[in-house]
């Protein structure tokens, strides 16, 4: 349904350091940057874009499909050692559906950015 997803951060010199280590594990590279905008996407097609605006973002929520349990699990590691602050650890969400396996971070402009797996282990 969505083409493409942007949202504003505060500080786009630091903001992309983030992004580069929790989306890695979910398949996804930084493909395009310029002075005011950084993109993001599987095989260098953006589709995750960070504008920088100077201005405080925040209050955004972002859900990132996951192949497999295991990458949601990096997902929060690189989230946390890249300066995220946890906003729920890896685990299954069944109040969310039967195979719903998550995990939450609060990036530097206070976005809740979640990595999903659909897919139950097997």
């Amino acid at each position: 349904m969505l083409d493409h997803v942007g949202i504003r951060v505060s500080d786009l010199p630091s903001s992309p350091r983030f992004y580069d280590a929790v989306l890695r594990p979910l398949g996804h590279e930084r493909c395009y940057s310029d002075e005011v905008v950084v993109g993001y996407g599987p095989g260098g097609k953006p589709s995750f874009w960070l504008h920088g605006t100077g201005l405080q973002g925040g209050g955004a929520h972002i859900a990132f499909a996951s192949p497999d349990r295991q990458s949601v699990e990096a997902f929060h590691s690189a989230g946390l050692a890249a300066g995220g602050m946890d906003n729920g650890a890896p685990g299954p969400r069944p109040d969310y559906g039967p195979e719903y396996f998550a995990a939450f971070l609060i990036d530097p402009d206070g976005n809740n950015i979640e990595a999903v797996c659909m897919k139950e282990e097997s």
